[in-house]
């Protein structure tokens, strides 16, 4: 069967279908319209199609066109997109998402294996990262469930419903398909219930109902909801989790008081949305229960061994029979071409039937303790607590419970509580307050984040280090940071990446394989590993022993240069692996951002040459002074030493420009190694060239064309993905690094640096990750992170601190001692410069921004023990 308003949606003709902030209309002739030819750039076999789903036009025309074109659909978290693992996991034959900008659709592949003819939507379950499984849901389970709620919730061509709910959440996608199917309306605002003009823009849209979370109720209460009248809203809904009966008590009341309906619904993904809901008209007094099941659909209360339970009163868990049942499950694409697997969902919800034919959920079969020999549910303990007027959502395993309150109440008054409704006595307890409960993008409360913050206060009760959120916080203050965020998505550059190595080293044990691609939930799950060795990226023992050779051989001049080459190489490489999101967005500000983090002791230090000299350095001032256009003998440039500062940051703006141009960002985003491989091109040609053009003699060693190579060659590898490519770098590489050692190279120092960077470029191609004793990983990481600091303050020891004691000192110990204290110098700036932004982002966690902090640590700090 076809779903049905896919095929009818001309039929409403020029009836508004989507409404936009600003009364922006699409019509169903016009939605109609568009969907057929999105649905022409999804034509071929019948196949899967991954749709980035933002609450926007594009992703809804493009979800209804690839239905409408006989498609299977993913319905993906926007930002989070297919990732790699899901996209390997299920080999989509198309991806509709955001490149450049633009909303684009990628043709992926066609000749994977057939979904089924059933298949219609895929979507994660609740609470899933979207590497886990997903929820197959039929055509039927489609049609059906959009029908169902229509019908219940009396829907009619002329209600207009306002869509604040994520796309690929059931509850929200189930919005969208039962207004479509009774020829409504939708506003789609664009943003959060807390932006400014939110409740003008939904009375101005005419709405007839809103769909929330409880996550929902509470911001709408922020912003004053029922202080205003809507006069065309006739109803509410809320499903997505437990709204407290006070609440929905209280917005029964203050819509009956206005002729409209509120409706508490309840449901799974694996039903597709909605199982069950409380007529209105049965709401006052029954704020507690679930109500009935949806029209077409059954509920029935077993036992856990299957074993129908007939009479009222009596607890076990709830299932549900209806057309809205699940195909299945699916992990792969070969799960995709089976049929449907199940006639029944068994939801894990315990459940009673009252003698008036209403049902209620009583707790959850999967959260449960068993503790002392008692059975305890912890939802039956969260509303012992809510009765008490203690909002909390408890966790716990069969050692003991733990409850995660907001407000303030005392610490022993709720363990007692805890402790009477479960019978439980204090030492299985324990309470902590949280300024506001963590919650998924659905709304509902994240027990998994809640779990794994038990585990920590468990395991770890006398550790006080920073956890992860907090590390997070840290590294990237001001940026405000979500459990959602990860290193790539908020934007790393290579000296933070180096940053949150050493302290996910030391909170993890072991730092998991692509954790910049991990959220900040993902990585606070890892388990503590004790090993005898730590597994760290080859680039960071790479930065170490580069600044280790940039210090030994600007103190000993002995012939060994290379590593200020291999720190661009470096800078190339980071750039490409931590910041490629940003610069294909165009988005030039993100890159720059991170440079304050050098150009803050670097003024400093040409601030401090200003004062000593009595004249401003002008040439550095403007990042200048490695062009040769004057001299520090002359005071205007402050000493070659900081050549690498300035040409760091040109290099930046270089990179910055070129991706501000949309053909070349679109060059890069289609074929990112062929467009490394073109620009390196380019730059070896301004390196051979500097010299004839600009014959400014050895000052053109620091300038940016005669280095700029190195950062692509950089870039390249941290791009190059197949074997073909990686060896296609290797030996262009390689052939520029001989060239112009052996052949252009003078001296044996030029060609020990030469020859180092070939070993450099196959260790980032080849030898990704490298196993080392901890101790060794102790020394590289710090080392790694200073290393600009080390770089730009060594040579104070040497000319300024121990100069004095030079003529006492054999020159061994000198150069031993100027080696170490410089080394020594930039690891001290680079504490203090860390432990100014830890104190900055503890300031402001604690003054402006709500804690959202579920590691033990934080919970010991800035959440206040109960």
């Amino acid at each position: 069967m076809s779903i049905s308003f896919t095929a009818d949606l001309a039929k409403w003709g020029d009836r508004p279908a989507l409404v936009f902030c600003g009364q922006r209309t699409v019509t169903y002739r016009e939605l109609g319209d568009r969907i057929m030819r999105q649905a022409q750039a999804f034509r071929g076999p019948r196949g899967l199609v991954a749709i980035e789903a933002e609450l926007s036009e594009h992703a809804i025309v493009a979800y209804l066109a690839a239905l409408a074109a006989g498609h299977a659909v993913a319905m993906q978290a926007p930002k989070n997109g297919a990732t790699a693992s899901w996209v390997d996991a299920f080999e989509p034959d198309f991806c509709f998402r955001r490149i450049d900008g633009r909303w684009r659709t990628e043709h992926l592949r066609q000749d994977g294996r057939a979904p089924h003819d059933q298949l219609a939507v895929m979507l994660s379950t609740s609470g899933s990262t979207g590497c886990g499984k997903a929820v197959r849901l039929s055509r039927e389970n489609i049609t059906a469930n959009a029908a169902s709620i229509a019908d219940y919730l009396g829907l009619t061509a002329a209600d207009r419903g306002c869509l604040i709910l994520p796309l690929h959440y059931s509850y929200g996608l189930s919005v969208l398909n039962s207004h479509l199917a009774a020829g409504a309306s939708l506003y789609i605002p664009g943003g959060s219930v807390l932006d400014a003009g939110f409740l003008d823009g939904l009375a101005e849209s005419g709405s007839t109902n809103l769909a929330g979370v409880p996550y929902s109720y509470e911001l709408l209460e922020k912003v004053g909801f029922r202080d205003r009248r809507f006069p065309h809203l006739r109803f509410m809904t809320v499903a997505g989790g437990r709204l407290g009966p006070d609440v929905i008590r209280l917005y029964n009341d203050h819509l009956g008081a206005q002729g409209a309906a509120f409706f508490a619904m309840y449901g799974q993904t694996e039903a597709t949305a909605r199982i069950a809901y409380m007529p209105p008209a049965l709401l006052a007094g029954n704020e507690d229960r679930i109500g009935v099941a949806i029209p077409g659909g059954r509920l029935l209360i077993e036992t856990e061994n299957g074993a129908p339970i007939e009479s009222d009163g009596l607890a076990g868990e709830l299932v549900y029979r209806g057309p809205n049942v699940m195909m299945g499950y699916a992990t792969s694409r070969d799960d995709l071409c089976r049929g449907a697997e199940l006639t029944e969902l068994r939801t894990g919800d315990l459940a009673m039937r009252h003698a008036d034919g209403l049902f209620q959920i009583v707790g959850r079969m999967k959260r449960i303790s068993k503790i002392a020999g008692l059975r305890i549910a912890h939802d039956v303990l969260e509303a012992a607590l809510e009765r008490r007027g203690i909002a909390a959502a408890v966790v716990g395993d069969d050692a003991g419970l733990h409850a995660f309150c907001t407000g303030n109440r005392d610490a022993e008054e709720v363990k007692r509580f805890l402790a009477q409704a479960s019978g439980l006595t204090l030492a299985h307890l324990k309470a902590t307050a949280l300024a506001e409960m963590p919650r998924l993008a659905s709304g509902k409360v994240d027990y998994n984040a809640l779990n794994m913050a038990a585990r920590q206060a468990a395991a770890n009760g006398d550790d006080d280090s920073g956890g992860i959120e907090e590390l997070f916080a840290q590294v990237f203050y001001p940026k405000r940071v979500k459990r959602s965020d990860s290193f790539v998505s908020l934007g790393g550059d290579s000296l933070r990446f180096v940053q949150l190595s050493m302290g996910l080293e030391k909170a993890l044990g072991q730092v998991p394989d692509a954790w910049e691609t991990l959220s900040i939930a993902d990585l606070s799950v890892q388990e503590h590993c004790e090993t005898a060795t730590r597994r760290i990226g080859t680039d960071l023992l790479v930065r170490a022993l580069a600044i280790l050779l940039v210090v030994v051989h600007h103190e000993t001049v002995w012939p060994i240069p290379g590593g200020s080459a291999a720190m661009v190489v470096l800078a190339g490489f980071s750039l490409a692996r931590f910041q490629m999101g940003p610069l294909l967005a165009g988005d030039g500000w993100a890159i720059l951002r991170p440079l304050a983090q050098v150009l803050v002791p670097y003024y400093l230090i040409v601030a401090a040459y200003a004062v000593a000299w009595g004249e401003v350095p002008w040439a550095s001032v403007l990042l200048v002074g490695n062009f040769g256009l004057t001299l520090p003998e002359t005071h205007g440039m402050v000493p070659y030493l900081y050549w690498f500062i300035e040409a760091y940051c040109q290099m930046m703006l270089v990179f910055v420009g070129l991706f501000a141009i949309p053909r070349f960002r679109r060059f890069v985003s289609a074929r990112p190694f062929a467009a490394g491989m073109s620009l390196l091109l380019a730059a070896l040609v301004a390196r051979l060239a500097l010299p004839l053009l600009w014959p400014i003699g050895n000052r053109q060693i620091f300038t940016l064309p005669w280095i700029f190579y190195l950062a692509v060659i950089g870039w390249c590898a941290a791009v190059a993905e197949t074997a073909k490519q990686r060896l296609l770098l290797m030996v262009a590489g390689t052939g520029a690094f001989l060239f112009f050692g052996l052949y252009e190279g003078v001296w044996i120092g030029t060609q020990i640096k030469y020859i180092l960077q070939i070993a450099v470029l196959a260790a980032l191609i080849y030898l990704p990750r490298i196993n080392v004793p901890r101790w060794a990983a102790q020394l590289i990481l710090p080392l790694s992170a200073a290393g600009f600091h080390i770089y730009i303050l060594h040579r104070f020891v040497p000319e300024l601190l121990m100069l004095p004691l030079q003529p006492a000192l054999p020159t061994p110990a000198f150069s031993f001692l100027s080696i170490f204290g410089g080394v020594a110098l930039g690891l001290v700036a680079w504490l203090g410069q860390r432990q100014l932004l830890k104190t900055l982002a503890a300031w402001r966690e604690r003054e402006i921004r709500p804690l959202r902090v579920l590691n033990f640590a934080v919970l010991r700090s800035p959440l206040r023990p109960l």
